[in-house]
């Protein structure tokens, strides 16, 4: 893999798992153009190599990150509100902020996230997005847009009531107050909470270990059912998860996989194929 040189993250893969850290803790790891572009580019390149079977993020410093950095707006981005062309622009420009953080959601790989300290504002629509979360005993969730006088707009409020009830949604959407990470674990916003940043992130790496252990295939098969699952009916939940199953089965893989925990041994799977856009070819 390629790996792209980048100034807001770290990424690295080792073992079939993917490491993409927010590298600048001087700043929060808060979230400028240039954090936008180079997610982006990041996602794009593990979605279409397929060497990694799962994605752990983690971060930097004392914060996972403090959002949007709010200066942008004041200077490379213009919010025009003065006209109807420029409210119409503002749409179009929150589409493209949230296609990034669906990239977390459908790429063919899990997404674990190691959250230490704040995660504040854009924030928590980024881990929303992903699959499974840790968090550190000092952590906390703040939706944060509402205290500067604005609505939570790239997926908080889309995804936080997939995760946790209705009404804890409410509170921090109209309260702007923090959630500490006991209350987030008892709410099932995280998976689990760890005593430090070390514990927090050998936790994630070991999931991801699990995870890449097992056949490809079969993970991106159940993410694409649990998703569709949360998103429609049950018989039509069923019906598609026939048509996944149709689609992926392999007596191969199901061999292996059973051989492999008879012999106490790791399995041998083939990796999810590389996708090439049509654009791509001449």
């Amino acid at each position: 893999m390629n790996i792209p040189a980048l100034t807001c993250f770290q990424l690295s893969v080792s073992d079939h798992i993917a490491h993409l850290v927010l590298s600048r803790p001087e700043a929060m790891n808060t979230m400028g153009p240039a954090f936008w572009r180079e997610l982006d580019q990041a996602l794009e390149l593990l979605q279409r190599d397929g060497a990694a079977r799962a994605l752990v993020i983690s971060s930097t410093g004392k914060h996972f990150s403090a959002g949007m950095a709010l200066d942008v707006f004041g200077g490379a981005i213009q919010m025009d509100d003065a006209h109807p062309e420029g409210r119409a622009a503002i749409a179009d420009l929150l589409a493209d902020l949230q296609a990034t953080f669906t990239r977390l959601e459908t790429l063919r790989i899990p997404v674990i996230v190691a959250i230490q300290g704040g995660c504040v504002g854009g924030a928590v629509d980024m881990v929303t997005a992903a699959c499974i979360r840790y968090a550190t005993q000092d952590a906390f969730f703040c939706v944060q847009e509402i205290n500067i006088g604005m609505v939570a707009d790239v997926g908080t409020l889309q995804r936080l009531p997939k995760l946790v009830p209705l009404a804890v949604v409410k509170e921090l959407a109209y309260t702007g107050r923090r959630m500490p990470a006991a209350r987030a674990r008892e709410v099932g916003l995280v998976n689990e909470v760890f005593d430090s940043a070390d514990a927090c992130l050998a936790a994630a790496m070991q999931c991801a270990r699990e995870i890449a252990a097992k056949p490809p295939v079969a993970i991106w098969g159940s993410k694409q059912v649990i998703h569709y699952a949360r998103d429609h009916t049950v018989d039509d939940s069923l019906r598609q998860m026939g048509w996944v199953q149709a689609a992926i089965w392999s007596n191969a893989h199901v061999r292996e996989a059973v051989t492999a925990m008879k012999q106490q041994r790791a399995g041998a799977f083939p990796p999810l194929a590389t996708l090439t856009r049509f654009t791509d070819h001449d």
